[in-house]
């Protein structure tokens, strides 16, 4: 039963670069969340050291001075930049620093320099900062410093994380192809040798010792596969050679010493059948290589439409349009007509009745699909798929089988050798329906 197609599919590419990117991405992360638990915050700790050394050092110096002067050091430290103390007020609002895990370390390690009814504030009466209250006897003043020494926010590196991104965006995509380059030249190879090029050759000298080792063997296999056909075709070619000599003297010897005219009918009948096989074999075994050029269409079929004479056995309607050409071999596209209609003529009839075959084809974008129809019992379901295996004959669904069981096994090579593609199934009343698809010629 065939799977239902994925609504999302990547190839090995994308899905290698997506697994590569997704990996250096949280590493990158992680060293970034590393590098602040081990290098930002103790930084930061170290900076609210200083800054309770600060604070210590203002209340040494300020309580050392009589009321006076401490009023004049505080007005000139309002105009400092980096430092600023106020007097506190009753009516003073503030707003607590410790709002993340972070600044609630950093409130608590003031807090335990500078005694435990130290305040740390974010905020003093609307004005942000970083705002320390401390205590000289009865009196308490405000501390302000700038914060920003004192953030380790991952936001404050954006643009290293930015640059660390794109250098793994990059890194991944190189990577990626290079672990799938070697792959995508083997699955190219392959698909050459399944369309029947033996000559495809891979790199045997490359560093990676397991790609080097896959390419030794798919060149020694595609060695091998170009000698064994190499061999089937000398062997089939001697074959026919060496059986039509006999053959031809079994038909001279037949009409010369067989009386009976009926037997000496039937045995020139065998011999006739034998050496259709035998044809049928070289067609099946013939080379791959062919020059295509543009063909009309319907001339082919017109042409092999009319070497079926005898409207007893075949009725052949013809219906593709005059303008339609295809890229293709005059003879193999031939050959494909021939064999699809010999099959309909044998097997595609009802009891008593010739066959009627329905050819059309219709241009769909830069392809023509070419529909060959008949109006027999068809062929059970179960049975579809094996219509093209060389040696299979569907006699169990149609009349009795004569012929080789090469027919369309012959089609669907030749289609394939043209670049095409091949379908068969039933038709909804009746029949069996086969479809060929090529390339349309302007």
């Amino acid at each position: 039963m065939p799977q239902p197609p994925k609504i999302l599919a990547f190839n090995l590419f994308w899905r290698t670069f997506a697994l590569l990117a997704a990996l250096l991405a949280g590493a990158v992360f992680a060293w970034q969340l590393t590098f602040r638990a081990l290098d930002a915050e103790p930084r930061a700790l170290e900076s609210a050291h200083q800054l309770a050394g600060l604070v210590n050092l203002c209340r040494a110096a300020m309580a050392t001075t009589d009321g006076v002067n401490r009023v004049a050091m505080i007005k000139s430290l309002t105009h400092s930049r980096d430092i600023q103390v106020e007097i506190s007020e009753p009516t003073d609002q503030w707003v607590d620093y410790g709002s993340s895990g972070f600044t609630r370390k950093l409130a608590q390690a003031l807090q335990q320099r500078l005694g435990g009814d130290t305040v740390v504030a974010g905020s003093l009466n609307g004005e942000a900062g970083l705002w320390v209250r401390f205590s000289i006897d009865t009196e308490h003043y405000w501390l302000r410093t700038n914060p920003e020494p004192m953030s380790a926010q991952l936001a404050a590196n954006w643009w290293w994380l930015l640059i660390a991104l794109l250098v793994t965006i990059l890194g991944s995509a190189l990577i990626a192809r290079l672990i799938n380059h070697p792959l995508r030249e083997l699955a190219t190879a392959a698909g050459r040798i399944r369309e029947g090029e033996y000559d495809s050759r891979l790199d045997e000298s490359t560093l990676t010792s397991e790609i080097r080792e896959v390419n030794m063997g798919f060149n020694r296999m595609a060695r091998d596969l170009a000698k064994m056909e190499e061999d089937r075709s000398v062997m089939l070619a001697g074959i026919s050679h060496d059986l039509r000599t006999p053959l031809a003297r079994l038909r001279l010897e037949a009409e010369m010493s067989v009386t009976d005219e009926l037997a000496r009918q039937y045995m020139a009948q065998d011999i006739d059948q034998l050496d259709a096989i035998i044809n049928k074999f070289m067609d099946y075994a013939r080379p791959s290589e062919l020059a295509l050029h543009p063909i009309k269409l319907r001339d082919v079929a017109e042409r092999e439409a009319q070497g079926f004479r005898d409207p007893s056995q075949i009725r052949i309607q013809n219906n593709v349009p005059a303008d339609i050409k295809v890229w293709a071999d005059e003879v193999e596209l031939g050959r494909i007509f021939l064999n699809i209609m010999e099959n309909a003529r044998r097997y595609g009839h009802l009891p008593d009745l010739p066959t009627l075959m329905l050819v059309t084809a219709k241009v769909q974008g830069a392809e023509v699909l070419i529909t060959l129809r008949d109006h027999g019992p068809g062929v059970p379901q179960d049975k579809l798929d094996k219509l093209t295996t060389p040696f299979f004959r569907g006699d169990a669904a149609r009349t009795a089988a004569t012929g080789a069981g090469l027919g369309l096994a012959i089609v669907e090579k030749s289609v394939q050798r043209q670049g095409g593609k091949l379908s068969m199934r039933n038709a909804d009343d009746g029949g069996l329906v086969t479809q060929i698809r090529l390339r349309r010629a302007q």
